[in-house]
């Protein structure tokens, strides 16, 4: 068997309450890698179309990669899979870092996957190759800080690493995500409701297993390599450990592009309060990092005085300063971190909740909401206040609104009605993320072909139209876009694949990841391949979505940005040029200009034979 795995997956019938291990097919090895070339395979193998996805009929995966738990810097990650219950992009992905990718390794498998549904709610307990369902019924109701307290002590070891749901992913909150080492989270598409549908509580694993790679030597001098790579690059040696990745919110601000009141404006001019700097002024306690961490990127915060003093935990995340700070309003990091504490406690996507509110609270300000609706919280922009009781009543589903708000944004809209919809800025109803589409083109095509929607992590296109990496491109100009949109999501497909942070793509190439797969799995490799590789995982992707109807029409923005121009910053008095755009991107990518199905001709090329077989049938 080739190097770097364990070599298992573990297939978990919630309902029969039994399990088997499936040995992993070299072929996938060679053609998918791990992560999320093998959840797309198994989704595309074993996923009937129009499958409810809080049904027991949805499946439920978790993955690592051939390079999680090795040496390679930036290791510690796994991802969950299954059909978005949130969104209408069908595909679900949610990644994290933390602790739990490679102890699931060192336990004696490469991933789970979890089918059917439980009676009654259990944990998975893997000790070392050994499995076993127990009971979860005293653990149900609490939360992520008390559930991870619990699995320790019920274990009786504190060195074990679990993966669990909150209250939210127990009721099913759409917005619910799935929690590792308390504050590491599988944030988006909302699959802590999947696997509270499953009455699934938590996955602990305790290993002790190695992970062998083919050349020990040459893997340990590429390790070093890299590493000095990722020192050495501005980014990720330098910008992201002194200030973390809310070092963002100056440099986007200063762009034009920090989302600001709903994404009705992207620059604001008390965001400095937000910012990186002003959090390691005030508030930072300490750095924090993931397993096999080269960056140590993430912040470790304590409000002392104020109405939220004593908030304590990991982050705020840039994402996150955003989400609770500019996108409704609020210019208080203490307010953010009281939301982003909340969070982590009932284990819900700061993201999502973050646009949700900010969405709501532009409808309330347009009279769309009134008091009434809102149980009597004025949501203006800028009542932190109201924002952080917000969070909590969507984590737990409280009031009228807050329950309205947990069925996401698109039931929400229905039952709202009065255009409300159109105020949601999101894609395929994933919440947009934080940056203002009107002033980064690139970026703005990257959101709408997004396997999982609203996402900037298919294609972090700020990297060339801001940071200037791999080159410097124009954020308002539509040269080169298509080609570099491509790219990206082939790139960052394999490395979600390999399952290590995409922080190291700011210094590593395609070229370095085929040095570090030969020496760990022995197969020859070059950055061509690597990138094909990407474009075979991507494009099956995209073949899921188009079995359950995801055409063209589907890969939009919403028309505040085709239609509004941005009324400041660089980008002001200008709209997005999408559909020229998204006409070069299908071209690019061999896939069909009027449908965006991929071509049987493409499908073919890249190995995909019974997908084009498919695909000849779709229109």
């Amino acid at each position: 068997m080739p190097k770097g795995y364990a070599g298992k997956i573990l297939w978990v019938d919630l309902t029969a309450g039994s399990w088997r291990e499936e040995q992993i097919p070299e072929g996938w090895m060679r053609n998918y890698i791990g992560g999320n070339g093998f959840a797309a395979r198994i989704l595309y193998d074993n996923l009937k179309p129009g499958v409810d996805p809080l049904s027991p009929e949805n499946l439920l995966i978790f993955m690592t990669g051939p390079l999680t738990g090795t040496l390679f810097p930036c290791s510690g990650r796994w991802a969950a899979y299954g059909k978005s219950p949130l969104t209408t992009a069908i595909w679900g992905e949610a990644h994290s870092g933390g602790y739990w990718g490679p102890e699931l390794k060192y336990a004696g498998f490469d991933g789970i996957v979890f089918t059917g549904r439980a009676e009654k709610p259990v944990y998975l307990w893997i000790d070392d190759g050994k499995v076993e369902l127990r009971d979860a019924g005293h653990i149900w109701g609490k939360d992520c800080f008390e559930t991870e307290a619990i699995l320790k002590e019920e274990i009786g070891d504190e060195t074990i690493r679990s993966v669990y749901i909150g209250p939210a992913g127990e009721k099913m909150v759409l917005q619910a995500c799935i929690m590792d080492s308390l504050y590491r989270a599988a944030g988006r598409c909302g699959l802590g409701a999947v696997m509270g549908s499953k009455n699934l509580k938590a996955i602990a694993c305790r290993g002790g297993k190695d992970i062998t790679v083919e050349n020990p030597d040459e893997f340990y001098r590429i390790a070093l390599e890299l590493h000095d790579k990722i020192k050495e690059s501005p980014v990720t040696g330098n910008a992201l450990p002194t200030y973390g990745t809310n070092v963002l919110t100056n440099i986007t601000n200063e762009a034009g592009i920090l989302p600001t009141f709903n994404f009705q404006q992207g620059w604001h001019p008390e965001a400095v309060n937000n910012s990186g700097e002003t959090m390691r002024d005030t508030i930072l306690v300490k750095n924090r990092a993931c397993r096999f961490c080269a960056i140590r990127s993430a912040r470790f915060c304590y409000i002392p005085s104020g109405p939220y003093a004593g908030t304590i935990g990991e982050g705020p995340e840039y994402e996150t300063v955003w989400a609770f700070g500019s996108q409704c309003g609020v210019f208080r990091l203490d307010a953010i971190h009281a939301a982003n504490t909340i969070c982590n406690k009932y284990g819900i996507d700061t993201i999502e909740v973050g646009n949700t509110i900010g969405w709501a609270m532009e409808l309330y300000e347009k009279g769309i909401l009134t008091k009434e609706d809102t149980d009597g919280l004025e949501l203006n922009f800028g009542n932190h206040e109201a924002m952080v009781e917000l969070t909590r009543r969507i984590a737990l589903k409280e009031g009228k609104l807050g329950a309205l708000l947990a069925e996401g944004a698109r039931r929400a809209s229905e039952k709202i009605g009065k255009g409300s919809g159109r105020l949601f800025m999101g894609v395929k109803w994933l919440g947009l993320p934080a940056y203002e589409p009107r002033g980064v083109w690139g970026h703005a095509l990257g959101y709408a072909t997004s396997v999982r929607g609203g996402c900037h992590l298919r294609a972090y296109m700020i990297a060339a139209e801001i940071l200037g990496i791999p080159k410097k491109l124009d954020p308002l100009s539509t040269s080169e876009k298509a080609q570099m949109v491509k790219f990206f999501q082939d790139y960052f497909a394999v490395i979600d694949s390999a399952l290590v942070c995409k922080f190291v793509s700011f210094a590593l190439t395609p070229d370095d990841f085929a040095s570090a797969f030969k020496a760990a799995m022995g197969f020859e490799f070059t950055g061509d391949k690597v990138l094909k590789i990407g474009d075979r995982i991507y494009t099956l992707e995209r073949m899921i979505q188009c079995r359950e109807g995801i055409r063209r029409k589907d890969d939009t923005l919403p028309e505040r940005f085709l239609k509004t121009p941005a009324p400041v910053g660089p980008a002001q008095g200008k709209v997005v040029p999408l559909e020229e755009m998204l006409d070069e991107y299908y071209r690019v990518r061999g896939w069909d200009v009027q449908s965006g199905v991929p071509t049987p001709e493409k499908l073919r090329e890249l190995g995909l034979d019974k997908e084009a077989e498919l695909a000849s049938t779709l229109k």
